[in-house]
């Protein structure tokens, strides 16, 4: 009973909330859980979307990263499914409701084992020998596409087309596939997509919309005089600057002081003659487009315009710099040394009415590493998620391209690695043996997802399922969302790059087993409380704010 005698040593200060063992494990579970029953509903071409109202922002969308980082999340092991939806959104583009669905269920799946005492870290290890032995199948059931090209752009397409079956453009995907795969195909072999530039226009049909093989941006603000420009031009010369064209008087706190009155106008020319010189300097260049990312005021924009010449002033850096790559020509902060050399060339300019908007396109550019995708639709939270859909797509297409394999979709290549996980759980003679079947029965949320989000008996589909793959000839039959039943996905050209596969298996499982390894959470009290501590408690330490 001495211990009993023992005073008791505080190491927490007040305040602090604590808590830990088995029971905060099951409590991230939980939470993890919930973020995938808000999510599931989006999987698939039959999918529903999600409207999340922020203030006066009103966002429509079914893609799971958007949709999950717009929650708001504040649970802290939750947060881990927001991290893994930012990877496979940053490293793939597409798969995003996949990876966090497969996560939480595969959390599901073993909540009944932590609950039962068996140790997280013992989960944990069958977990990354399971996801290793599926890798290695997934190695062995990839398609090789071959590097034909022409059969390249119809892998392509057809990878762009998986991606856009459970988007809301849909019924259009034919038409922004031939988008995506032309929008990649026109840059250079780094793929930078900074170089595709996606502007939206309300109103129109969204099959009015368009590619530009080349840079387009709206008219920007203009003064007197730029009507009078021309606004066409057959392989024109363009000069980019950074240099504000405008008569303005010293703004750097300068003071002059004066003797006599009459001293003042000279003042005033000097200012006059600096604008001209630069004016004249640009004339003389031989440039017939002048773009800044400055303002170019009414004086320089009636100078141009008795010059025929082309100014705009403000340009967004986005597009200035799509301009810089797509003319080959150099941004200039001084006009004091206009070679020839640092003016970028372009096949054809115009300004274009479209909708209601004027935009400026450059198109046949030599370099023609730049392309612009003109968005139409009606309501602005339609084309918003038009866009957002389009970059999946333009981003399923960038991996595909480096990436010449493809397996099928539709839950066909979860169904084959489930029963693959299975079979390969037979050859352990332990308990994880059971922690395996419940990986693999994990896997099988995708296609029970896609058939009850088609309003399909999903258990009836998923049975039939694993009574196809279990035949030599039944590796690509997944879910048929159009026909209540199952079919070959790979020969119906639903295809998804084995990288997104690979990346979604990888970020899901790696975020499961770190939930399971956390077995306590400490909350600090706000930083506002720090100070409300007594001063007699020299066993506690001060937190310093920083």
């Amino acid at each position: 009973m001495s211990y009993m005698m023992q005073p008791r040593v505080i190491i927490l200060r007040d305040g602090v909330d604590a808590t830990q063992g088995k029971g905060q494990v099951i409590s991230n579970i939980n939470a993890c859980e919930a973020i995938c029953e808000i999510l599931k509903t989006t999987l698939g071409p039959r999918g529903m979307d999600k409207l999340i109202h922020d203030g006066d922002k009103v966002t429509i969308s079914n893609d799971g990263a958007t949709i999950i980082h717009l929650l708001d999340i504040v649970h802290p092991a939750a947060k881990s499914l927001v991290d893994i939806a930012k990877s496979q959104d940053d490293e793939v583009g597409d798969g995003t409701t996949t990876v966090t669905l497969l996560a939480g269920e595969m959390l599901r799946s073993v909540k009944i084992f932590v609950e039962d005492g068996v140790h997280p870290q013992t989960i944990i290890k069958y977990f990354r020998l399971a996801v290793s032995e599926a890798q290695k199948k997934l190695k062995e059931l990839m398609v090789d596409v071959g590097t034909d090209s022409k059969k390249k752009r119809e892998m392509l397409m057809h990878c762009a087309g998986t991606a856009l079956n459970s988007k809301l453009i849909s019924h259009q995907k034919d038409f922004f596939a031939k988008i995506a795969v032309d929008s990649i195909m026109h840059l250079d072999e780094d793929l930078d997509l900074k170089n595709i530039g996606i502007k939206r226009i309300p109103g129109g049909s969204i099959t009015d919309s368009f590619l530009v093989e080349g840079v387009a941006f709206k008219k920007t603000f203009a003064y007197a005089g730029f009507e009078q420009q021309p606004k066409n031009f057959d392989n024109p010369k363009v000069l980019i600057l950074n240099v504000e064209l405008e008569l303005k008087s010293e703004r750097q706190n300068a003071e002059i002081r004066i003797n006599d009155p009459s001293q003042y106008q000279s003042i005033v020319d000097a200012e006059w003659k600096i604008i001209y010189e630069k004016l004249e300097l640009i004339s003389k260049s031989g440039a017939k487009i002048v773009l800044s990312r400055l303002p170019i005021g009414d004086l320089a924009t009636q100078y141009f315009a008795d010059r025929d010449i082309f100014c705009a002033g403000r340009v967004p850096v986005a597009d200035l710099e799509r301009m810089v790559t797509a003319t080959g020509g150099k941004v200039q902060t001084s006009l004091q040394s206009l070679t020839e050399d640092i003016l970028g060339v372009c096949g054809k300019f115009e300004e274009k009415q479209i909708g209601a908007e004027r935009f400026n396109l450059f198109t046949g550019c030599p370099k023609g590493n730049t392309v612009s995708i003109i968005l139409r639709g009606g309501a602005a939270q339609f084309i918003a998620e038009s866009e957002r859909s389009l970059h999946d797509a333009i981003m399923i297409v960038k991996r595909a391209k480096n990436n010449k394999y493809v397996v099928g979709g539709g839950g066909a290549i979860e169904m084959e690695l489930s029963r693959h996980l299975r079979a390969f759980s037979k050859t352990i003679k332990n308990k994880g043996q059971l922690i395996i079947n419940a990986y693999a029965h994990a896997l099988e949320v995708i296609p029970r997802q896609l058939a009850h989000n088609a309003g399909f008996d999903s258990t009836d589909i998923v049975n039939e399922l694993r009574a196809l793959h279990s035949q030599p000839d039944g590796t690509w039959m997944g879910v048929d969302v159009d026909k209540d039943g199952c079919f070959n996905t790979y020969n119906a050209f639903i295809w998804e790059p084995v990288i997104m596969k690979q990346h979604a298996l990888g970020a899901a499982t790696e975020a499961a087993c770190m939930v399971l390894s956390i077995d306590e959470t400490v909350k600090n009290p706000s930083l506002e409380q720090t100070d409300d501590r007594p001063v007699d408690a020299p066993h506690r330490q001060r937190r310093r704010k920083y």
